[in-house]
């Protein structure tokens, strides 16, 4: 449990800290890190994805 725990906090870590380095970078000009709408893009491919699965699975 601890190591499951342990992933999902990794992760959300990892993804904060790029959005705060993003965030702040577009304040000083640079060059973005992670083109969000391409993220925002893949994730609702994903879910609508899942949903079409689970629906097939529970007819």
């Amino acid at each position: 449990m601890r190591l499951i725990i342990g992933i999902i906090l990794g992760c959300a870590l990892t993804v904060g800290g790029a959005y705060i380095a993003d965030t702040a970078s577009v304040a000083t000009a640079q060059p973005v890190m992670v083109n969000w709408d391409v993220v925002a893009k893949n994730l609702d491919s994903v879910t609508t994805l899942a949903r079409a699965s689970w629906k097939k699975i529970t007819g």
